[in-house]
């Protein structure tokens, strides 16, 4: 059987509201999704520095690098709250 739908969307609020609020906890998420998005880069660095010619996969994985590490900047810098705080203001 599911969650009744007011209960799972209370907890997904508050969860949310815990990481809009909570400076430390959005900064060491993103710091944390950040260092994830360098050390699969140093991964992928690693094996072209052998010589390997760039292969599919290793496209991939820097891109995925760069994917985390974005994510990583998002999550700190918060932009949705940023935004509609630019709104309200107007």
């Amino acid at each position: 059987m599911s969650a009744p739908t007011g209960e799972t969307d209370s907890l997904q609020s508050k969860s949310r509201q815990l990481l809009e609020r909570c400076w430390s906890c959005r900064l060491i998420s993103g710091a944390g999704l950040m260092l994830s998005g360098a050390y699969v880069y140093n991964a992928a660095r690693k094996i072209m520095r052998t010589g390997v010619l760039m292969t599919p996969g290793l496209v991939a994985q820097i891109t995925f690098a760069g994917c985390l590490t974005a994510w990583g900047v998002v999550v700190i810098a918060n932009p949705v709250k940023n935004s509609q705080d630019a709104f309200k203001s107007v």
